[in-house]
């Protein structure tokens, strides 16, 4: 089957296992084909592999659970960002008020689901 036409659209999500609280973000290169014979195909690509639509059967990449909640891209970043900015000052103030361990750094794209429900905690 030969191709005649082809557009490309770069989308990123987020992901949140719902089993295991792992949470992700990827950004994806979507490839819209359609061939000779004028069907429409779709592919994704991410970090430059072929990959399978995470819309469809999305997968956690911790513990290979399908129950993942899928989110607009951000949402891993903004928890990241709302816990880097309650860390605390020193270690005193570390033992008074603890933050979750599981927060990764800004740079890193991954975090676990308890961390987005840590701002909320009561004191």
């Amino acid at each position: 089957m030969s191709e005649i036409a082809s557009t490309t659209v770069h989308e990123a999500y987020a992901f949140a296992c719902m089993r295991c609280g792992y949470g992700w973000e990827q950004a994806y290169e979507i490839e819209h084909h359609i061939d000779a014979s004028h069907h429409a195909y779709v592919v994704y690509k991410a970090d430059g592999e072929r990959v399978p639509s995470p819309l469809s059967t999305p997968t956690c990449t911790n513990c290979g659970g399908h129950v993942v909640r899928i989110m607009r891209a951000g949402r891993v970043s903004s928890v990241q960002q709302l816990l880097q900015s309650r860390r605390p000052a020193d270690a005193d103030t570390e033992a008074r008020e603890p933050v979750a361990a599981t927060a990764a750094p800004t740079g890193d794209r991954h975090w676990h689901f308890s961390d987005l429900l840590h701002p909320f905690h009561r004191r």
